[in-house]
């Protein structure tokens, strides 16, 4: 899972990274729904970076699959979400609208699998 960990602190030194773009290089060029559509990205990218990141601690104190496809379910509800709002914000193409839901639900079963695993392992 050490791949993990790269992507938890990838996604959490980029999440960091557009919110600062956000605050100083595009106030005032966004419109305001656009610009809070990518502050809302950057929060999601940056409270789900550091869930990989306790997903990675979790499965080196008790290995189980569940976690890994906790954190594969994550990572990829992370690159749907963030990753289509931040595109609607840019380019104002609302055809990345409908990718953000189906990101959502990424995230919601990579942390229901989580869930999952902590009533089987007592973790």
């Amino acid at each position: 899972m050490s791949w993990v960990l790269s992507a938890g602190a990838f996604l959490a030194m980029t999440a960091v990274m557009l919110g600062a773009f956000a605050a100083h290089g595009l106030k005032g060029r966004l419109e305001e729904n656009m610009m809070s559509a990518f502050q809302t990205a950057v929060q999601y990218q940056l409270w789900h970076s550091l869930a990989l990141i306790l997903l990675v601690a979790l499965y080196r104190h008790q290995p189980q699959p569940m976690l890994q496809w906790s954190a594969i379910s994550i990572l990829v509800g992370v690159i749907l979400f963030s990753g289509s709002l931040y595109l609607l914000a840019l380019t104002g193409v609302r055809g990345f609208g409908p990718i953000t839901p189906i990101g959502g639900v990424a995230m919601i079963i990579g942390w229901f699998l989580l869930l999952i695993a902590s009533v089987r392992s007592g973790l």
